[in-house]
């Protein structure tokens, strides 16, 4: 690349700045994964717009890995975020104005360039292909108290949402696993996704309409649509993405459950395909959500969670 337009990519993209991550963790932005060494400072190039950041602690040697935390962020031109790693709570945290301040210049002074990776555009369409609904305001509207998804709070917060088989042994999996968090109920830190009904019940029918509601969901659908998304069908869209990339990369089980909610409602429609949400599924139809073969390289990652989702995922029934 020229240099100057290299120059012009790190002046007007976003840097994630990221300090004293220990080598070997594994760290994620979007579709981009990679293993810190012992000079890593973090990522510089970033487009504005929301990303999202994951990451995983590992042992000394490299061998052993913790469930991934990760947090959606919403990057403005030149803007630069920072995080410092807390050795004790092996997590990225925020550090104080004042401080966050002094590296912002420091960064925008080209003194941290060389100790900076460049995010790889040839893959920011594919990003963009994911998550081209998310907006700030689908990010505020659904993330946790604090920003942070992470399966080990998990447990917890699903015991009361249908599930199958091999899902409940991922639960009690998870349970005893030895990064397991446990959160009291008034303290969790779980997503606010939207409740998705997975039986309609309606009083004062008979049992033939309720079954006819049941077998087609778009009554469910169009009143979701204007009770909880204020009749806006791109802010469903955006809170599917964020479900499948909290799922996908964050390997958040809530955000899975999330996710089939959503695909077992919209595929649960008849009449809204082909009459009142045509524009809605065709929009569907072109966003990868239904599709995981081809970021089959975000699973690759160290421990026991992804083979548990891969078996979920090959055994999901969305009827």
């Amino acid at each position: 690349m020229d240099p100057d337009a290299a120059l012009g990519l790190v002046k007007h993209g976003a840097t994630l700045l990221l300090l004293d991550v220990p080598q070997y963790n594994v760290l994620g932005l979007d579709t981009q994964m990679l293993s810190a060494g012992p000079n890593f400072k973090g990522i510089k190039m970033i487009p504005p717009g929301p990303h999202f950041v994951y990451y995983s602690s590992s042992s000394r040697d490299g061998k052993e890995f913790s469930p991934i935390i990760g947090f959606f962020i919403d990057a403005s031109p030149s803007e630069v975020i920072v995080r410092r790693w807390d050795q004790k709570e092996e997590r990225l945290v925020k550090i104080s104005e004042e401080e966050e301040e002094r590296y912002c210049q420091a960064v925008k002074s080209l003194e941290f360039d060389r100790q900076l990776g460049p995010y790889n555009l040839s893959q920011y369409g594919d990003w963009k292909h994911l998550s081209n609904f998310i907006t700030k305001s689908v990010i505020e509207r659904i993330e946790p108290i604090g920003g942070e998804i992470t399966v080990a709070c998990e447990p917890g917060m699903v015991k009361n949402t249908p599930k199958t088989a091999m899902e409940k042994a991922l639960v009690e999996q998870l349970k005893t696993s030895k990064f397991s968090t446990s959160v009291d109920e008034s303290q969790s830190r779980r997503c606010y996704y939207t409740s998705i009904p997975r039986v309609i019940k309606q009083k004062g029918i008979c049992g033939q309409e309720l079954t006819s509601l049941n077998l087609d969901k778009t009554q469910l659908l169009e009143s979701l649509l204007i009770k909880d998304y204020g009749s806006s069908e791109d802010i469903l869209l955006g809170e599917l993405q964020f479900a499948f990339i909290a799922f996908l990369m964050g390997q958040s089980l809530e955000a899975f459950l999330q996710w089939k909610s959503l695909v077992s409602l919209l595929f649960g429609c008849t009449e809204a395909p082909f009459h009142t949400r045509t524009q809605l599924f065709t929009q569907i139809a072109q966003i990868p959500v239904v599709q995981w073969d081809r970021h089959q390289h975000c699973w690759m990652i160290h421990g026991f969670l992804p083979i548990a989702f891969c078996i979920i995922f090959a055994r999901t029934s969305f009827h």
